[in-house]
């Protein structure tokens, strides 16, 4: 399992160790499938809930980062199909949803499902980055990182050689459809009275 934009030139270290990881791991056995999947939403994911749950959002690029979030139940069934297809050693996949969003828009739809709207706080990449730093020496578990920072610069970026959905067969959700689904195990329905 790799990452969407796997690059080993990319600015970003994730990115970059993504696609230096692919490299050698293709160097030392060939037949390996490698899986990029996009960022990733279904229950207890780290996209939808970490937006729904914060009060203020940080961010450095006004939220304008744009990808294709993938449902994770389509990723399931797409590992599913390669274990049991031989002819899928030694592709790459690319796996991604049917839309492209901002990550602004799909702030708009959890906003909109659980019936809050919370405060966007764009900061310069240099002070969040720097602020990064600070809050995971405060705190023993890692929120965010300089990286995460320098990401938010950086679209999807699909690989036209590698495969994807299609060529398995599955037509991959859009998480439109499923932002309520996936909110409502944690924020309860809302009653009006």
């Amino acid at each position: 399992m790799s990452s969407y934009n796997a690059d080993k030139n990319s600015p970003s270290a994730f990115y970059r160790t993504k696609g230096q990881g692919e490299e050698i791991v293709r160097s030392i056995f060939p037949e390996t499938t490698i899986v990029r999947p996009a960022p990733v939403f279904g229950f207890e994911d780290k996209l939808l809930h970490k937006l729904a749950g914060q009060a203020n959002l940080f961010t450095s690029n006004r939220m304008q980062e744009r990808f294709r979030p993938v449902h994770s139940i389509d990723i399931g069934s797409a590992l599913a199909v390669m274990a049991e297809d031989d002819s899928t050693a030694g592709e790459t996949y690319e796996l991604y949803g049917p839309k492209e969003y901002s990550m602004a828009e799909i702030a708009a739809m959890v906003d909109r499902e659980i019936i809050k709207h919370r405060r966007h706080i764009n900061l310069p990449p240099r002070v969040l980055k720097r602020l990064s730093e600070w809050y995971n020496r405060l705190i023993w578990w890692s929120q965010t990182c300089a990286d995460k920072v320098e990401r938010e610069f950086i679209d999807q970026k699909v690989d036209p050689k590698a495969k994807t959905f299609k060529d398995l067969g599955i037509e991959p959700a859009n998480i439109a459809n499923y932002t309520f689904h996936y909110l409502v195990s944690i924020y309860g329905p809302v009653s009006v009275a």
